[in-house]
């Protein structure tokens, strides 16, 4: 995992925001692998609606205790999640509202390509924008 850093190593200049430094990247880097997992994104689907025990968590995106609970783990040790004590239950939550958007931002790039490529296939244009 990349060190954690005092400031973000990314700059605030208008436009789109990059790392400004090699240890920027190193943490920006860091945090798109613990994206890059589907059963993160499972986890990730399930806590966009709010927060959840892992028990809640495991009933929604199936698997293993030991599995969810490694992937919870990795989204937290990347300070994409919070968690808190309940009682016996961890609970966790999404850590930065900005992490939804950033979802959103490539999911719909995927939809577009799937509709470029089947427009491409057709050889005609979708009826979706």
């Amino acid at each position: 995992m990349a060190p954690r850093l005092g400031g973000s190593g990314c700059g605030a200049a208008a436009g789109p925001v990059l790392p400004t430094t090699d240890a920027g990247c190193e943490e920006v880097a860091a945090r798109f692998r613990a994206l890059s997992e589907p059963m993160r994104l499972k986890i990730l689907r399930r806590l966009s609606r709010g927060e959840a025990s892992v028990g809640e968590i495991l009933d929604d995106v199936g698997g293993t205790q030991a599995n969810v609970s490694k992937h919870l783990a990795v989204l937290y040790g990347s300070s994409l999640l919070e968690r808190r004590k309940d009682g016996t239950y961890t609970v966790y939550r999404i850590a930065d509202p900005a992490l939804l958007r950033i979802c959103s931002i490539v999911c719909e790039g995927v939809e577009r390509d799937a509709r470029e490529r089947t427009s491409a296939i057709l050889g005609h244009p979708t009826d979706a924008p």
